[in-house]
């Protein structure tokens, strides 16, 4: 038998997946690391905790599923993009990465939105936010010059780490398209946009397919994972559209909606939607994009409510699920760290509403999960309003898609049907596109077909539905309401 290696770099952990040709997945394994908050509004990770984690996460798959590592015919890797890893000539990383959450590049923002509107408006299909690449990088050269000095060489997450397997220096084009560097017309990176950081397009990685081979696990890396010397290594891709491709959206208007570290709505269109409140990137199928809308702290507002006040999701979901609709008055906005649809504004905070003294931990638990509920219902709307075409059900994807309790609530207050694949995980969707690179796949459409199924359907309940169309109102209000504070306008 041949098998494939799948491994996803997300926002607190990696995971790996070991797949079959038969379709089925053989083991798995985790590990988290930290993410780093060294002032109000930075966020940060360890390149190297990325490398550890996948060197833990490949001994502890080899060792479960006894599978030799001479079957394994090929790896590749995904991350969340944007995250940008500095170096030097010599492949030494100078500082942490900037993580996409972080928010301090908000004058970089600004300096872009003045000067250089119409070059990006025309080069980039997104706009300028702290989100973005170019701008976190404009902030360490405006903010720490002796860093900014030594740099010769910039990668991705996902193409740092493999850098580590094979020694090679690339990346691919829907990667780079998360960068706020490369021009979309011509398929390579701006002359105009690098001038911004003083820097030439050559010191840049190359740009290839998610699904070029670029290299071969090297002898040290051989002997740090247990891989075979020589293993084939894909350049792989970011992990929305990894996990997009897994669940099985590879036709026009299919809908994924990913409850995840962050929370997305992507629909799969045939041309993007260049617009403040989208993010547009092309899908891995050819002539396709899957534009998007996203709320920043999906999951991680539970996680974060989960790591501040105790208990595991499971308690917390039986917690939730004893109180109602509303969580009697209590409303929660999961702007942790500031928000992108359909504000885009880094400023606004995470907040507890209408607080009264009969509230319990398990109204505050319920609140959290409403409050991205609704953060995602934030998101469906502006797609309507932007009228672009999608079918009336979301195949649910990511961490807390696992949750009964959140997919209903979800499912009820979109008013949406919501299904739930066997596998949709990105580190899952890595694995089946080295399968397609690699021949044991005939298509993107035969790796879903031999690979994944449907297993169940959230259908919303009606008399839920209109509960939630009036609490959403409410909380839209009190969104309003606080912005300007949040901005710290004179009140």
């Amino acid at each position: 038998m041949r098998y494939l290696l799948g491994i996803d770099f997300g926002g607190g952990a990696s995971k790996a997946t070991l797949l079959c040709e038969d379709g089925k997945i053989v083991a798995t394994a985790s590990c988290e690391y930290e993410t780093l908050y060294p002032q109000l509004g930075y966020a940060e990770q360890n390149p190297d905790h990325w490398v550890d984690a996948t060197c833990k996460n490949i001994k502890s798959i080899l060792s479960k599923s006894s599978v030799k590592p001479a079957d394994i015919c090929a790896l590749s890797l995904d991350a969340a993009t944007h995250t940008a890893v500095i170096m030097d000539e010599d492949f030494n990383v100078i500082r942490n990465a900037i993580y996409w959450t972080d928010t301090r590049s908000v004058d970089e923002v600004n300096f872009l939105k003045k000067n250089y509107s119409e070059i990006i408006d025309k080069q980039v299909l997104h706009r300028p936010d702290t989100i973005w690449t170019l701008p976190e990088l404009m902030w360490i050269k405006n903010n720490e010059p002796d860093n900014w000095s030594r740099v010769k060489k910039i990668l991705f997450a996902k193409d740092y780490v493999r850098h580590f397997f094979t020694g090679d220096y690339v990346t691919d084009h829907i990667e780079a398209e998360g960068s706020m560097m490369f021009d979309i017309n011509k398929m390579q990176w701006s002359s105009e946009l690098c001038e911004i950081l003083d820097i030439d397009t050559h010191m840049m990685p190359k740009i290839v397919n998610p699904t070029d081979i670029v290299g071969k696990v090297t002898k040290e890396a051989s002997l740090t994972t247990g891989l075979c010397e020589g293993t084939p290594v894909l350049c792989g891709t970011t992990d929305t559209v990894m996990e997009v491709f897994a669940s099985g959206a590879v036709e026009k208007e299919q809908m994924t909606l990913k409850l995840a570290t962050a929370g997305r709505i992507c629909v799969i269109t045939d041309k993007p939607f260049p617009d403040t409140n989208l993010i547009n990137y092309s899908h891995i199928s050819d002539g396709l994009f899957y534009p998007g809308t996203a709320t920043k702290s999906c999951a991680a507002s539970y996680r974060w409510f989960r790591d501040t006040f105790g208990e595991d999701y499971s308690e917390l979901d039986k917690k939730a699920e004893s109180v109602p609709i509303g969580s009697d008055g209590l409303v929660f906005h999961p702007y942790l760290n500031g928000e992108l649809t359909p504000y885009a504004n880094p400023n606004l905070c995470a907040d507890f509403v209408g607080i009264r003294a009969s509230h319990t931990k398990s109204h505050f638990a319920r609140a959290v999960l409403e409050g991205v509920a609704m953060s995602m219902l934030d998101c469906k709307e502006t797609l309507d309003n932007l009228k672009i075409p999608h079918q009336e059900s979301a195949v649910i994807i990511g961490g807390g898609g696992k949750s009964p309790l959140w997919r209903q609530m979800i499912a009820d207050c979109l008013g949406i049907e919501l299904v739930e694949m066997k596998y949709a995980d990105s580190s899952f969707g890595s694995a089946m596109l080295a399968g397609v690179s690699v021949g044991i796949f005939d298509s993107l459409s035969d790796a879903v077909k031999k690979c994944n199924k449907e297993i169940s359907k959230t259908y919303p309940i009606k008399e839920n539905t209109v509960q939630y169309k009036k609490l959403f109102k409410k909380y839209k209000a009190i969104q309003k309401a606080l912005e300007p504070v949040y901005n710290g306008e004179d009140i």
